[in-house]
């Protein structure tokens, strides 16, 4: 009996797939989905150039070439070959080339390369030490701006080469510094130079001036010591504009050159843990930054000045969304500019042309390029088109729930394509990182977010926006304030038993899981209950004494628990009240633990406590280390390998089932 109902549900599996021509999402195709970014419309708006990357299981990682396409949608075509692939596009002035960045030959670090925009060979623009990053044309055509890094004395080259390489910890760093190459002569000029980085910079649409943050160090830990600043594009009359101990980001010159603006994670007075907001200040100094936009609960990632300079376009985190704004500067007047159950990605704007292209991811669509027109979105590429057609993908939802505390709080759902109401699915939650981050619609490519294989194999798959998520309101983000795990996990756990009060999930078949502060929270879930029965802890933190020192980031960690851990009368019972770690005896769920041998934001020994401490107390675990790998794993073989491993783990401990690890594809004839 048993054998003939198993044949037929097979048979009925098969002859639908069969009908409509579609399948279910394996791992390699998961691992497969291409990606766009960096989208450049063309001066005179006629093209774009953008990058296509695919994976190239040979090479063990993803590779990306430069494509054209017609802002029609029209002659879409492969524009670049290179072995190791291109990056960084960008038009110049006039529009008769193509720059791009490679590592080609035996060029140990990227270069400038040039392309005539109709087509033909790349030309290496310079040969720079140690790399080119982060380049800008001069308005006029003539040369290009470029940050590198310092390069080594002679003494400290001699000492590498014989192996003479102990190091002083955090003070082994090269300052990056802000260079000129003109095209006529192929010549590098440098423009700064001390001991200070050039983070980023801003060339004025006259080409005369620059904006630039300007840090201690390249450290990542000290970038709120960072502040803007502004000079002549020769690099003199240097004013500092702010002096913040607070990471500012983003900085852009008004097309007059009269004011600045920039994004801070701070408040209008600088008080750090707020949704990233919009401030405004004149060029020369004058006077302080100001927020121009009043209670405006979003978070401001990214903005760019309108070509009249009389408002701002913005890319808002919405929460379950990301859009494009406008604010009028004169009036205060707001408006979106793009609505829907999508997320805005890769945006560029061209001010001659008063024109936006952008991605725009959907569940259907991982981030085409789509270009914004008469008030709506229009697609450009159709890379994607392909998912829709070949592959059933899951149904994205958007949920509400009350928290413990009756506070409203928002979710995504993925369903299987075959859902039936009624009948309750295996629950897979998944926390976003950050924690200051949210999950938005759309179509996530990340090796932590397989959305679309769990619901092929009849998950559901919860992703909540916790307290502490960005994008709906101070006071949601700040709820981490002074206790990270207050709402937050008690968030979580409302989410599942609401699915649970509807019919949706399973209570008997929950799965944890997590990535960064995803993992930090998986990890004080297994602590709080023994309702699921299997998890994966991603890069999580388990001891938050520890993981302060440990990490390379400090500052956005010290508001949790009101003060560091060394000071004088530290609050050193609020780092252990949080860490789950005070409770891990605690624990029963089948635990896998997950990290990259060279994350430093989340470094190896975090994993190994908690798995030394699983261990030691009797629960099933293991410890996943990739080698090489920092926080965001990079190669396809340790992609697939961590997939394999946590969707086995799942099937055993959540669902009494096995699965068949999924093999590296085989080279093609």
């Amino acid at each position: 009996m048993r054998i003939t109902t198993l044949f037929f549900l097979l048979f009925t599996v098969f002859q639908v797939q069969a009908q409509s021509g579609k399948k279910v999402m394996s791992v390699i195709d998961f691992l497969n989905v291409p990606g766009v970014s960096n989208p450049q419309l063309s001066p005179d708006g006629s093209e774009l150039v953008y990058v296509f990357s695919e994976s190239d299981w040979d090479a063990n990682k993803q590779v990306g070439h430069i494509w054209k396409v017609g802002i029609d949608g029209s002659n879409s075509y492969q524009f670049t070959y290179g072995d190791g692939g291109e990056g960084s596009p960008a038009w110049s002035p006039d529009g008769k080339w193509i720059s791009f960045i490679a590592k080609r030959g035996d060029n140990e670090a990227s270069q400038l390369y040039l392309i005539r925009a109709n087509g033909g060979e790349g030309k290496q623009l310079n040969t720079h030490k140690t790399g080119v990053s982060n380049y800008t044309w001069a308005p006029d055509g003539k040369s290009i701006y470029f940050v590198a890094t310092d390069t080594l004395s002679s003494d400290e080259e001699t000492a590498k080469k014989e192996n003479d390489d102990v190091y002083l910890y955090d003070e082994n760093y090269k300052q990056k510094h802000l260079w000129k190459i003109t095209l006529e002569d192929e010549k590098e000029a440098q423009i700064t130079s001390g001991d200070y980085s050039i983070l980023s910079y801003d060339l004025s649409a006259d080409g005369k001036k620059i904006v630039f943050h300007k840090g201690v160090n390249p450290l990542y830990d000290y970038y709120p010591k960072s502040n803007v600043w502004v000079m002549d594009s020769n690099g003199e009359n240097a004013v500092q504009l702010t002096d913040n101990d607070v990471a500012e980001s983003g900085a852009k010159i008004s097309p007059d050159g009269s004011q600045v603006l920039f994004t801070a994670f701070t408040n209008k007075d600088f008080e750090l843990y707020y949704n990233d907001k919009l401030f405004v200040l004149p060029a020369d100094g004058s006077s302080k930054a100001v927020v121009p936009i009043k209670d405006f609960p979003y978070e401001v990632s990214t903005a760019e000045w309108a070509a009249d300079g009389k408002s701002i376009f913005l890319i808002a985190n919405m929460g379950s969304q990301t859009q494009l704004w406008q604010f009028q500067l004169s009036n205060k007047k707001l408006t979106q500019l793009t609505k829907g159950n999508h997320s805005v990605g890769g945006w560029d704007y061209e001010p001659k042309l008063g024109k936006h292209v952008m991605t725009v991811s959907t569940m259907e669509n991982p981030g085409d390029v789509f270009k914004l027109e008469n008030g709506s979105l229009t697609q450009v590429t159709h890379q994607y088109d392909y998912l829709a057609e070949e592959y059933y993908l899951p149904k994205q939802e958007l949920i509400t729930w009350k928290g413990k505390d009756g506070v409203k709080v928002e979710g995504l759902v993925y369903y299987p394509h075959d859902y039936q109401k009624g009948k309750k699915y295996p629950l897979v939650v998944q926390t976003h990182g950050g924690p200051a981050s949210s999950d938005k619609f759309g179509f996530s490519r990340s090796f932590t977010r397989y959305n679309a294989v769990f619901t092929g194999k009849g998950y559901v798959v919860l992703q909540p926006n916790y307290r502490g998520s960005t994008g709906y309101g101070d006071d949601f983000l700040r709820d981490m304030v002074g206790s990270y795990f207050h709402q937050s996990h008690l968030d979580v756990m409302a989410g599942v038993d609401y699915l649970i009060k509807e019919g949706v999930a399973d209570g008997d078949k929950l799965v944890k899981m997590g990535w960064s502060a995803g993992g930090h929270m998986t990890n004080k879930i297994i602590t709080f209950t023994d309702r699921f029965k299997a998890a994966s802890s991603g890069a999580g933190a388990i001891n938050w004494i520890g993981m302060y020192a440990q990490s390379d980031v400090r500052t956005y960690r010290t508001p949790w628990f009101g003060g560091t851990p060394w000071q004088k009368d530290a609050p050193i019972d609020k780092y252990w009240d949080h860490s789950p770690l005070k409770d891990i005896s605690k624990v029963t769920t089948p635990t896998l633990v997950v990290v990259g041998e060279s994350d430093p934001r989340v470094p190896l020994p975090q994993s190994l406590e908690l798995y030394r401490a699983l261990r030691s107390n009797g629960v099933p675990t293991h410890l996943l280390v990739a080698p090489r790998e920092p926080h965001g794993w990079q190669e396809l073989r340790h992609r697939l390998y961590k997939i394999n491993m946590e969707l086995d783990w799942f099937a055993k401990y959540a669902l009494d089932q096995t699965f068949e690890w999924e093999k590296v594809p085989e080279k093609a004839d």
